[in-house]
């Protein structure tokens, strides 16, 4: 009986016919989470482009404007998510403003208006980069801020990962832009 039990022993550590198999089952978990990864890694770059091609959108359009209303400001804040689709299942925190730089090259917030966030506060100090501080003159700031999502949970976290973007442009032909709820002359 042990005999027989012994050479049995013998054939089945000695076959070969299924070893791919219990190899293939031992690696296919990693492979599927290594799949996953990689789709929600390419989900998560697109909607960072997304996200910065709505700041910069966001900052385009506002600069053209010499006057802006309430109800343009609205449409205005709004258009990022247009931009963001189909990466819109929350909102993103949308933020423009207005920084006056005075004859000491001192950096203030004029105007402000948000969507999602809360607003920058008017007459704050802010430092924008160095090589755009130009005495007497304004800059338009574009801040998006948005929490993706992934498909397949990251792993874990279910709080998602949050990017942001910030640009600052210059007004076109115009020294400033009027945003007449906040201000009503530069």
């Amino acid at each position: 009986m042990m005999r027989r039990l012994h050479a049995k022993y013998r054939r089945f550590a000695a076959a070969k016919q299924c070893i791919a198999a219990v190899e293939f089952a031992l690696v296919l978990p990693m492979l599927v989470v290594i799949l996953l990864a990689t789709f929600d890694g390419g989900r998560a770059i697109a909607a960072y482009m997304k996200m910065r091609a709505a700041t910069y959108s966001l900052a385009s359009i506002t600069n053209q404007y010499a006057t802006i209303q309430s109800t343009d400001m609205t449409s205005i804040l709004g258009a990022t998510s247009v931009v963001m689709a189909p990466y819109t299942s929350s909102t993103p925190a949308v933020k423009i403003s207005q920084v006056k730089i005075n004859n000491s090259g001192v950096s203030t917030i004029e105007w402000s208006a948000a969507q999602g966030t809360t607003a920058r506060t008017v007459g704050s100090s802010i430092s924008p980069p160095s090589a755009m501080v130009i005495n007497n003159t304004y800059l338009i700031l574009a801040e998006v801020s948005y929490t993706y999502m992934p498909v397949f949970g990251y792993f874990g976290s279910s709080t998602g990962i949050t990017f942001s973007d910030s640009l600052y442009v210059t007004p076109r032909g115009v020294k400033c832009v009027v945003y007449v709820p906040q201000s009503s002359t530069c």
